[in-house]
C-alpha cells in the first residue's frame, strides 16, 4: 500500500508531482482547520506545511503513522520540534530554497528607504512633481552592519561589497575565516558596532536571545540617521521603540518585512512615511517557491524511505562527505534488518554494524537507525529514525556497536549487521546502488533480494534444488533468481531463492517434509 502524504498549504506544483511520481499518495487540503487536522492526521505517514499550519504536540501525537514533517521553507517556529523528537518524527525544512530571494528583498528594502522610492512614487501618481522633497542617501562608501552571517547574511555581504560599502558584522557563531572570506570585519560587542553603522540589517533566527534584541538602549547607541532593515524574523527590533526613534529623527528610515505579530495590519510604524512595510514577502518569489517545493519533496521522500534527510532539524547534522559515502547504505541496512527480524523472530540483545572497504573510518552511526528500523519492523509498535535510534535501542535492550574493517573482500565497500547468532552483509551495485547480499550466516553469496524470497539451509546433497523446484512449480511459484553458498568444512549449503510471489504456509510445510532441512525461512521485503 502506498504511503500517504498530507499537504496543508499551497506549494509548488513540482512538489506534489515529484511525490506522486515516486509512488506516494498525496492529498492536498488547504486551510485545514486545527480540529479537522487532528481528525485526519492519523491516516498519514508524512505532513508538508509552510508557515500557517500549527503542528502542535496534539497533532504530532495524533499522527500515529507520522514519520516525517516537512516545512516547505526555512523557519520551523510553527512545529513542535520536541514533540516530534519524542515520537521519532523527523522534522526537515528547505533552508537554502529562499536565501537568494530573502537577501534580494532585504537589499531592495535598503535601497528603497535610502532613496524614498515609495513616497516619490505616491507623489508622481497623485499628479505632483516634487523633486526637492525626496533627497536620498547613497550606499557607496557607507558602513553596513550585518547581524547574523549565515547563508543570507553572507549573500548580503557579497551584494553590499559590490555596491562599494564597507561591511562589518556581529555573529558570535561565525568563524573568523568565514568573515574574512566574506570581506566582513567582525565585532564582538554591540556597543562597538552600533555607533559606526550607517545601515543595519538583521539575519538571525527567532530565539530567546534575539527576541527584542534591539530596544531603546541599543537604538540610543546607533549613529544619527541610521537606516534599519528586517527581513529575518519579527520581534528582533522592538516596534514601539522603533516608532519613538523614528519620530525623534534618530533613525532615518526603516524597511520591515517581519513583525512582532502577524498578520500585521496596524502597528506603531504604520503612521510613518519613512517606514516601508511589506507583508512577509521576502521569500515569496516564483523561484524560491519552486526550489522549496522540489527540495522538501525529495527530503520527505528520503525520510519515508528510511534514508538520511540532510536538513533534519532534530538530529545531529551529517557532513556532506559522510552522507555521500555512508547515506546510500541506510536503506540497505533497513533491508538487512528486516531479513534478520524474519529469520530470528526475536529482538536481539546486540547489534554490531560493520562498515568495510571504502567506508572504513567513516562515521557509520547514521546506519544504526536503518538497521534498528528493519529489526523492529515486524513488532509494529516502534518507529525508528535517526532522531530516536539511540533511545529506541536502549528501550529494547539492544546494545549497539559500530566497527570498521579495511577488507571488504572483492567489493569496494560493504556493510554487515551482526546480531545474536545471525549475520548478513551487503554491498551496493550499479548506478542505482542496488543492495546485493554478499554474505548470510557466514555463507558467501551474491544476490539482489527480491520482494519475496526463500532461504534454505541444509546438508548439501544431489537433487535438493530439483526437489525444491518441483514443489514450487506444482504450487505455481516461479523461481526468478537463486544463489548457492557452501561451507565445505561442514558439508552445509545455503540457498537464497527469489520467487515470484509469497509462498503459503502449506507449501512451506511440503518443502520441510520433503527433505532434511536445517532451516527454512520465508522473507518478505
Amino acid at each position: 500500500m502506498a504511503k500517504k502524504i498530507l499537504v496543508t498549504e499551497k506549494v509548488a506544483e513540482e512538489c506534489v508531482r515529484i511525490l506522486r511520481d515516486k509512488g506516494f499518495e498525496v492529498d492536498v487540503s488547504l486551510k485545514t482547520p486545527p480540529e479537522r487536522l487532528l481528525e485526519i492526521i492519523p491516516d498519514y505517514d508524512a505532513l508538508i506545511v509552510r508557515s500557517a499550519t500549527k503542528v502542535t504536540r496534539e497533532v504530532v501525537e495524533a499522527g500515529a503513522k507520522l514519520k516525517v514533517i516537512g516545512r516547505a521553507g526555512v523557519g520551523v517556529d510553527n512545529i513542535d520540534i520536541p514533540a516530534a523528537t519524542d515520537r521519532g518524527v523527523i522534522v526537515c525544512n528547505a533552508p537554502t530554497s529562499n536565501i537568494v530571494s530573502a537577501a534580494e528583498h532585504a537589499f531592495a528594502l535598503m535601497l528603497t528607504v535610502a532613496r524614498n522610492i515609495p513616497q516619490a512614487n505616491a507623489f508622481m501618481k497623485s499628479g505632483q512633481w516634487a523633486r526637492h522633497r525626496f533627497k536620498g542617501v547613497e550606499l557607496y562608501e557607507k558602513t553596513l552592519a550585518i547581524f547574523g552571517l549565515g547563508r543570507i547574511g553572507g549573500l548580503m555581504a557579497e551584494r553590499a561589497r559590490a555596491f562599494g560599502m564597507k561591511v562589518v558584522g556581529y555573529d558570535p557563531y561565525c568563524a573568523p575565516e568565514r568573515a574574512d572570506a566574506l570581506g566582513v570585519t567582525l565585532y564582538d560587542r554591540l556597543e562597538d558596532i552600533l555607533p559606526i553603522a550607517d545601515f543595519i540589517t538583521v539575519h538571525m533566527p527567532k530565539t530567546n536571545e534575539t527576541i527584542g534584541m534591539f530596544g531603546p538602549d541599543e537604538m540610543a547607541l546607533m549613529k544619527d540617521g541610521v537606516i534599519l532593515v528586517n527581513a529575518a524574523r519579527g520581534g528582533i527590533f522592538q516596534e514601539k521603540a522603533l516608532a519613538d526613534f523614528l519620530a525623534a529623527g534618530k533613525i532615518r528610515a526603516v524597511g520591515m518585512d517581519m513583525f512582532e505579530n502577524e498578520p500585521c495590519t496596524d502597528s506603531p510604524l504604520h503612521e510613518f512615511d519613512q517606514a516601508v512595510l511589506t507583508p512577509h514577502i521576502a521569500a515569496v518569489t516564483e523561484e524560491a517557491q519552486r526550489r522549496a517545493g522540489v527540495q522538501i519533496a525529495n527530503y520527505v521522500a528520503a525520510g519515508l524511505a528510511g534514508s538520511i534527510v540532510p536538513t533534519a532539524i532534530n538530529m545531529a547534522p551529517v557532513p556532506p562527505e559522510v552522507m555521500d559515502a555512508v547515506g546510500p547504505y541506510v536503506p540497505a541496512c533497513q533491508l538487512m534488518g528486516k531479513m534478520i527480524a524474519q529469520m530470528t523472530g526475536e529482538v536481539p540483545s546486540r547489534l554490531r554494524v560493520v562498515a568495510s572497504g571504502a567506508l572504513a573510518g567513516c562515521d557509520a552511526s547514521i546506519l544504526t537507525a536503518g538497521a534498528l528500523d528493519g529489526l523492529l519492523s515486524y513488532r509494529a509498535t516502534t518507529k525508528v529514525s535517526p532522531v530516536n535510534a539511540e533511545a529506541v535501542a536502549k528501550r529494547h535492550g539492544i546494545k549497539v556497536e559500530l566497527a570498521s574493517e579495511v577488507d571488504a573482500h572483492e567489493y569496494a565497500s560493504a556493510v554487515s549487521l551482526e546480531t545474536d547468532g545471525m549475520s548478513v552483509s551487503c554491498t551496493l551495485a550499479g548506478a542505482a546502488q542496488t543492495p546485493r547480499i554478499t554474505s548470510l550466516k557466514g555463507y558467501r553469496i551474491d544476490i539482489a533480494p527480491a520482494a519475496y524470497s526463500l532461504v534454505f539451509e541444509y546438508v548439501d546433497r544431489p537433487g535438493r534444488i530439483g526437489t525444491i523446484g518441483t514443489i514450487l512449480g506444482e504450487a505455481g511459484v516461479n523461481i526468478t533468481t537463486m544463489q548457492i553458498g557452501l561451507k565445505p568444512e561442514d558439508e552445509h549449503a545455503i540457498v537464497y531463492m527469489n520467487v515470484s510471489e509469497e509462498v503459503t504456509d502449506e507449501v512451506l510445510e511440503q518443502l520441510r517434509g520433503s527433505m532434511d532441512l536445517k532451516n527454512l525461512w520465508r522473507i518478505s521485503l
